[in-house]
Order: structure tokens, then C-alpha cells, then sequence
């Protein structure tokens, strides 16, 4: 609510930015704005912690997470699954009013899904700019014919290259084509924009190292006190493709058949089962049991690295320097150094690992006289534990 009140305020300015244009400088914009609206909300959060509201559904059971949420990398606003893609291209869409060069990039590397015709356009884009900038007398290269065989199949097709060609100073003009009996649409540069050569150079190099604006998935951190608990999972819709009702019918399903085709399935069966399991989830929920029985919990999506973990886990500790050891359910040590996603190692769509310190380091530590801090998450993170239920 404070991001989307300061992005109001945002909006009803009026006169252009000037100066760098980019992701970041619109961030600052609105976060500039964000710390007094927090101030007011009266929230009283964790230092450390990025908790979302647990639902107050009627009849709702208790879940292991509220859902799957999102920070908006423009104006910091929390958004629901559902909310991520709508309020991203909101967001993009209301800064063309203040650098409509940014707003215009980003619109070519967000709304536009298929990778490989960004790429395309956008090389044909710079190719174009290239030629104004080594031939700068040479008008033909300041014209660029709408109806031109290239334009329409690599340029046209993407949302927001039109506004880029008139943000960077092109204008739709009406001219004569020889042996033609009506005219056609050109971009013309103005004599503005030619004058100014390293500006052009400078978009042109914004455009090529553009990115989608994606939402950050918020790890949505807790922390547990011990419980029996522990390994049980209620997970809201948010975390499967399938809807929980289905995920559940066909979990009962396939326990009830594994017995009788495990012995008939040959291996290219079992993999590419495993495969089409693997597909099915989008986000895991992990939790991590510490030595002093204490669960830290975070949200993944599932294709990220085992190194994904290791870092969350290590941000959290006392001792973040200690080298230490995650165990899945199995026993199986997942290695940081490997390349496997989360799904990968059957760890989706939630799972609690057992996590260990490094015995021979710990040796080492004792065999020099000292311990160890005994707290092993840090201070602000416990104030904010919580009873598991």
C-alpha cells in the first residue's frame, strides 16, 4: 500500500526527468518516498525479516506459507501471484510519462515473451542506429520505411519499439516514394536528435543491455521453534501447477499403482515420469533444522541451485563464516559446488533438510582453545520465532 501510494504521487508529476535513464533511477524515485509511508502503516516487522500476512479465510486450516509473493523491482510493492505480471506492466506503463526512453525499453524486453524475436528486433533496431552514427550526411539513413519488408517482420511485430523510435527523437512523416503514385510512412530523425549523436549511441547501448523486468520472489524467512511437526507440510494453491485438490488425487493414485508398475516400468519410463514430476512444480517451500532443533523456513522457486539455500541459510547464522552441511531426508549431503536445481534433487514441492557443522573445522576450532557462539542464528531473527502449527 505504501509503494502504490507513493507510485500515485509519482505519476502526478509532470515535468520529464533528465539525465541517466534506467531501472535504478526509477526505483529511488518511488523508494525515495517509501520509508515515510512505512513510518505511518505502524508495522511492526523483524529487522531482517520479509513476512507477508498470514490469510484470515473462514474455515481456513493452517498453512505453511500464506502464498507466493513478489516484490515489484520498480516500486517496491508487494504483489500476490496472481497480481505479478498485470502490476509490473502498470508500473512500466505509468514512467512514460517521465522517461518515456526507460519506460519504452523496458516495455520491448517485458512485454514481449518470445526471447529470440527481442533479440532480432532489437539487433535490427541498433543496426539502424549504427548506420545514422557512421553516416551522419547520408540522409538515406535517417529514413526508415514503416512498410519495409525487415521493419514490419522484425520491429513492428514488438510492443513498445514504437514508442522507443519516437522517445530517442524519430517522427512519423508522409513522403513522396519515386515511381510511386502515393506517398508512405517513414520515421524521420528530427535535425534535434541528429545533433546529438551520443545520445543516440547512448539508447542504443541502453536497448541492447536491456532485461525483462521480473518480480523477486519474496523468501518469505521464518523461523520455528521445535516441534514435531516439523516435516508436515500444508501448502497453499500458490505452490502447484495443478490445483491442490488434483495434486492430492493424484498423489493417492499413483502410491496406490507404484507398487504394481514398479516392476514393469522400464528405466525410459521411470525418467521420463520423473521429468513430467519435475515439471509440475513452480515453487518449493524448504525448511532447515539447526542443531538446536530450531526450523528455518523460505520460499524457492523450484529450478533454483542447492547454492540458492546455502546462501539463505548462511545469511541467517551467527557464525556465517562456519562451513556446514545441509542433509536432505534421505541422508543424501547436497553439495553447494553442484549444479542441480531444487526439483532435480527431489526437493519440490517442499521438504525439511537437517542442517550440520562442519565436525572437522569444529575439531580444529576447540583444539585452539575456543567454541563457537552458542546462538546460532543471529539475535533479530530469533525475537521474531514463531510456534509451529
Amino acid at each position: 500500500m505504501a509503494a502504490a501510494a507513493a507510485l500515485a504521487r509519482l505519476e502526478q508529476k509532470q515535468p520529464r526527468a533528465r539525465g541517466p535513464t534506467s531501472q535504478d533511477l526509477i526505483r529511488n524515485q518511488v523508494r525515495k518516498e517509501l520509508p515515510a509511508e512505512a513510518s505511518v502503516s505502524g508495522s511492526s516487522q523483524a529487522s531482517g525479516t520479509n513476512m507477508i500476512a498470514e490469510p484470515k479465510e473462514e474455515g481456513s486450516t493452517h498453512l505453511a506459507a500464506p502464498g507466493v509473493y513478489f516484490t515489484c523491482p520498480l516500486t517496491g510493492a508487494i504483489l500476490r501471484k496472481d497480481q505479478r505480471d498485470t502490476r509490473i506492466k502498470e508500473a512500466i506503463l505509468s514512467h512514460f510519462s517521465t522517461d518515456p526512453v526507460a519506460a519504452s525499453i523496458m516495455k520491448i524486453h517485458t512485454f514481449n515473451k518470445d526471447r529470440d524475436r527481442v533479440k532480432l528486433g532489437v539487433d535490427t533496431i541498433a543496426k539502424y542506429l549504427d548506420n545514422i552514427h557512421l553516416h551522419p550526411e547520408e540522409e538515406k539513413y535517417r529514413k526508415i520505411k514503416l512498410q519495409n519488408k525487415v521493419f514490419q517482420e522484425r520491429i513492428n511485430c514488438l510492443e513498445g519499439a514504437h514508442e522507443f523510435f519516437e522517445a530517442i527523437g524519430f517522427q512519423k512523416t508522409l513522403l513522396p516514394v519515386p515511381d510511386q503514385e502515393g506517398p508512405e510512412e517513414f520515421y524521420v530523425l528530427s535535425e534535434a536528435a541528429l545533433a546529438k549523436p551520443e545520445s543516440l549511441e547512448r539508447h542504443k547501448e541502453q536497448l541492447l543491455c536491456g532485461e525483462p523486468v521480473r518480480a523477486t520472489l519474496i523468501r518469505q524467512r521464518r523461523v520455528f521453534r521445535p516441534s514435531p511437526m516439523a516435516s508436515q507440510f500444508d501448502l497453499p494453491p500458490d505452490f502447484f501447477n495443478l490445483t491442490t485438490e488434483e495434486a492430492k488425487r493424484e498423489q493417492k493414485l499413483r502410491s496406490e499403482a507404484v507398487e504394481r508398475l514398479s516392476m514393469l516400468r522400464t528405466k525410459a519410463m521411470r525418467e521420463k515420469e520423473e521429468q513430467r514430476e519435475m515439471r509440475k512444480y513452480t515453487y518449493t517451500l524448504l525448511r532447515v533444522r539447526l542443531p538446536d532443533g530450531c526450523l528455518l523456513q523460505g520460499t524457492f522457486y523450484a529450478r533454483e541451485r542447492v547454492a540458492a539455500l546455502y546462501s539463505f541459510v548462511r545469511e541467517a547464522l551467527q557464525n556465517d563464516w562456519l562451513p556446514f552441511e545441509l542433509l536432505a531426508s534421505c541422508g543424501q549431503k547436497l553439495s553447494e559446488d553442484e549444479n542441480l536445481a531444487f526439483n532435480e534433487c527431489g526437493l519440490v514441492p517442499s521438504a525439511l533438510l537437517t542442517f550440520s557443522w562442519d565436525m572437522a573445522v569444529l575439531e580444529d576450532i576447540k583444539a585452539a582453545g575456543a567454541k563457537p557462539d552458542s546462538s546460532i542464528l543471529k539475535p533479530e531473527l530469533l525475537l521474531a520465532i514463531e510456534k509451529l502449527s
